[in-house]
């Protein structure tokens, strides 16, 4: 016999109110969900779209405990929250997903990685450093890339390190050193589990990132890839997700080699930046999914309804304070796009304001019109 649905009846709480949970909250509320957020700032782009907006830190515990006393399940929409007030919340009988072990282990990118080295998953050899003075002995070793513990987001604690003459300018925290990979592409798969098990992929995407920022400027899908490859990619993401034994949605990052060997990257617990497109280009948006996933409902289809780029939407350098935005007009006369805008008043250099998909049935006409409309959308203030 299936459960009746409940809709607004259940008390769905999130920790982190931004464009993640704003885009949530957008497909929770086609189902009657409501979704109450917590966030450390009060103008947090959740903040007039949540059921219920509370203004507080989502890193401290008395706060997080006190903002779950009343939820039905709990998820997140960042990985840097207080895991473990969310451990308690779970030993209470909350259902919290993702896990706040799984949290634990994919906030701290040495767990991270030594996760990965312990079930066998192909990544970049790595070395772990405590602070700056311990990337000389590694000397010999370079070029390699220092990526910080914790606290890095959105190409944020990472960086290059070609010689020893950079390591002046290494982060002075506890970090990993990754063996430079000469990869031939960055590609993303997104997978979802319910608590029955059940898994869905998303086909994998390809992903173009801006040095300068180390950001994704484009992204493609489905991904130019054999199907060799795409089968990999899948089963690879299926086998991260189960044994993690993982509630909810995961992304995952792979370097695509020469060779057509895969290694992952990174992964992260939550909807995330390469999976945007799902919105227009999917049966199901990996928003959706994660909804489905938590509440332990049937997962939707994940299958292409048309091919599409998305490229994100940043403030222009030199420019800080409310925010313009130069050339909409154009942008919305055109076949295919879609904008989505993030709430955020104010924009300040490479923040990220929005994003725009380009979804047509043909991929190349869609990357066409994308890379048209990066340089015609400008972010002011």
């Amino acid at each position: 016999m299936k459960a009746k649905w409940y809709g607004d009846y259940l008390k769905l709480g999130m920790l982190g109110g931004g464009q993640l949970g704003r885009m949530f909250i957008q497909e929770a509320t086609n189902y009657d969900v409501a979704v109450h957020v917590m966030d450390g700032d009060a103008h947090a782009p959740c903040k007039n779209t949540a059921a219920t907006f509370t203004h507080g830190s989502i890193t401290d515990f008395n706060a997080v405990y006190a903002f779950g006393q009343d939820k039905d399940v709990i998820t997140v929409e960042i990985e840097n929250v207080n895991a473990e007030a969310l451990e308690k919340l779970e030993q209470e009988g909350k259902s919290v997903f993702p896990q706040p072990r799984v949290l634990k282990i994919i906030r701290d990118k040495g767990l991270q990685k030594q996760f990965y080295k312990d079930n066998n998953i192909p990544t970049a050899d790595f070395e772990f450093v405590a602070s700056k003075a311990d990337l000389t002995q590694f000397a010999s070793s370079f070029p390699m890339v220092q990526k910080m513990r914790t606290g890095g987001y959105d190409g944020k604690g990472v960086q290059i390190l070609k010689s020893e003459a950079d390591c002046a300018k290494g982060f002075d925290v506890p970090s990993i050193l990754e063996k430079m990979i000469p990869f031939q592409k960055e590609l993303s798969v997104i997978v979802a589990r319910n608590a029955k098990g059940e898994t869905s992929v998303f086909p994998t995407v390809e992903c173009e990132f801006s040095e300068e920022l180390n950001l994704v400027e484009f992204l493609f899908a489905p991904a130019s890839v054999t199907k060799e490859v795409e089968e990999k990619a899948k089963d690879l993401a299926i086998e991260i997700i189960t044994k993690l034994d993982m509630v909810g949605i995961l992304a995952v990052e792979y370097f695509l080699l020469e060779n057509g060997d895969l290694l992952v990257n990174e992964i992260a617990p939550r909807p995330h930046n390469s999976g945007h497109h799902t919105i227009e280009c999917n049966y199901t948006s990996q928003f959706e999914q994660h909804m489905r996933a938590i509440l332990n409902l049937p997962l939707g289809s994940t299958d292409i309804i048309l091919p599409g780029v998305m490229i994100n939407l940043l403030g222009e350098a030199g420019y800080e304070g409310n925010a313009i935005y130069e050339g909409m007009d154009d942008l919305l006369d055109q076949k295919g796009v879609y904008i989505h805008l993030y709430g955020k008043k104010t924009t300040k250099p490479f923040r990220k304001m929005g994003h725009l998909t380009v979804a047509l049935p043909d991929l190349e006409a869609a990357k066409n019109t994308a890379r048209k409309a990066k340089e015609s959308l400008k972010i002011i203030a």
